[in-house]
């Protein structure tokens, strides 16, 4: 076992392990950190605990130590410098004439690199813009292309719900999603209607989707001959939430709605085949 804490460097961003060493750190502090990218700035949201080796990427990183009022000021003025450098990355693409969108653009904490995110429909040849943006801020320079929901991610918004978008707030990871869930869930099918700011599939159709897969286990099909309290019949309606039924009557027609208990599948020579 392997004593970790998990340290986030964006809000809702994904949760990394690092080595705590010797330092008694809690949920809330925040730290510097080595990482792939160089010395980073983060937040604990996972105080100390022990996981298995391959639940981590090994070698585990060290905390270095715990963030200062300086290192938080660094922080801030790096923000600052970032805003400036979007700007500056912006009127260069529109110089090189590249379909492209910027999105964001991050200093590392020690000002190694500055990262610029972009979307674009398809492959952007931006080897003289990199050039360019070295000369100007004579530091390293990435250009990282991100995804639509990436782009909802870091730029955040009010969603149908009226709620602030799930990804820019707490999901530090994103869930495929699929038009089954949906269909499922009874939604309509109306991509305006299911479909976040991003433009894909609300992540939201993910929350819920266990519970109704379970309940579908529990309850007839549509169109499945059952008996009920008031005679046989067949499946017209299910509410899976409530777990109940609504079956069309065989001899008269008429629709009732039992709960799943009151419900038993017919299992007479006539419907099934014998």
């Amino acid at each position: 076992m392997l004593k970790v804490i998990g340290v986030r460097f964006r809000q809702a961003g994904k949760i990394y392990y690092f080595d705590p060493v010797e330092l008694e750190l809690q949920r809330g502090n925040h730290v510097i950190v080595e990482t792939v990218r160089g010395i980073e700035y983060g937040k604990v949201v996972l105080g100390i605990r022990y996981v298995k080796e391959d639940e981590v990427v090994l070698p585990l990183k060290k905390v270095i130590r715990i963030a200062t009022e300086g290192d938080h000021k660094q922080v801030e003025e790096n923000r600052r410098a970032a805003q400036e450098a979007l700007q500056i990355c912006q009127e260069k693409i529109r110089d090189h004439l590249l379909e492209m969108k910027l999105v964001d653009a991050e200093y590392t904490f020690d000002r190694n690199k500055i990262i610029f995110y972009f979307t674009a429909d398809g492959r952007v040849d931006f080897r003289e813009l990199v050039r360019d943006l070295a000369s100007v801020f004579r530091t390293r320079i990435e250009l990282r292309q991100i995804g639509v929901r990436d782009e909802a991610k870091m730029l955040g918004g009010i969603g149908p719900c009226g709620r602030i978008l799930c990804c820019s707030s707490f999901l530090g990871d994103f869930e495929p999603v699929s038009i089954k869930m949906a269909k499922d869930q009874n939604l309509s099918l109306n991509p305006a209607k299911i479909s976040g700011l991003c433009g894909r599939l609300m992540c939201c159709l993910k929350y819920e989707n266990d519970h109704y897969e379970k309940a579908k286990q529990l309850l007839p099909d549509i169109g499945e001959q059952v008996l009920t309290p008031n005679g046989d019949g067949r499946v017209v309606v299910l509410d899976l939430l409530e777990r109940r039924v609504q079956v069309e009557l065989s001899d008269s027609g008429l629709l009732v709605e039992h709960s799943l208990d009151d419900v038993s599948l017919d299992i007479s020579p006539q419907t099934s085949g014998i």
